[in-house]
């Protein structure tokens, strides 16, 4: 209920209501909300201040809008901690979630300049070019491209990209996978990744670069990945 006596403010004292009927499973995902005039009669409060509340449960994920058709509850934002380097299959499978690929093309493609400086490799050199969605759930979460030396990481075919491949490089070809630098940046959807995502053109996307290097220094792959903003965050705990 809301306590109009209570020095928290009433926007707030919504906010957390709605947040919690939402994480206690009494609304759930694809749920749609009631106006804001029956919250502001239910509760005897300005249309204003549940605008206020609605708007900031937008912003933070946990409602969306549909112009012209009302306000509904989001998916659960899958969170991934910025701590080690995991594979999308890895993280996947750790929160229980089942992991797939749909690969879109998988080629041996002569390396552009800019693959071939951050490769450490020849240009023109040759690199696995893979492209895939990679799902949860059977739920599109990324399109994500990635170039792999050809002469460093041998054999790789469809079958292998279907999987992890980190798995096999690890675990097949017994080479040790060291760090990334990763790189994150907001961006709005292009024809080509709204269709893959299964998201509205312009929708907000997270862009992400990944550089990964082998335990001995050597650059072992460069990955473009768009995620979806809508079911995706990062975190990082930082400690003084």
């Amino acid at each position: 209920m809301i306590d109009k006596t209570s020095p928290l403010p009433i926007y707030y004292q919504l906010v957390e209501l709605i947040k919690g009927m939402i994480e206690k499973g009494e609304l759930k995902p694809g749920d749609s909300l009631p106006s804001e005039r029956e919250y502001a009669e239910r509760f005897k409060i300005s249309r204003m201040t549940v605008r206020q509340a609605i708007t900031e449960l937008v912003n933070s994920g946990y409602l969306f809008r549909q112009k012209g058709v009302g306000t509904f509850v989001a998916e659960k934002k899958i969170e991934q901690q910025l701590l080690g380097l995991t594979s999308f299959t890895e993280d996947m499978q750790s929160r229980g979630m089942v992991p797939s690929s749909k690969l879109i093309s998988f080629e041996i493609v002569s390396s552009p300049a800019y693959i071939s400086e951050q490769l450490n490799i020849q240009e023109h050199a040759p690199v696995y070019e893979i492209k895939r969605v990679r799902l949860a759930d059977g739920i599109p979460m990324a399109l994500e491209t990635t170039f792999v030396s050809a002469n460093l990481v041998k054999g790789i075919t469809e079958d292998t990209v279907s999987q992890s491949l980190y798995d096999y490089i690890e675990k097949q070809l017994s080479i040790k996978i060291g760090e990334a630098t990763q790189v994150l940046e907001s961006s709005i959807a292009t024809q080509q990744e709204s269709q893959y995502l299964k998201i509205k053109k312009g929708s907000p996307i997270l862009l992400i670069q990944r550089n990964t290097k082998l335990a001995d220094e050597t650059p072992l792959e460069v990955v473009k990945s768009s995620y979806r903003a809508d079911r995706y965050k990062f975190m990082i705990t930082l400690k003084r």
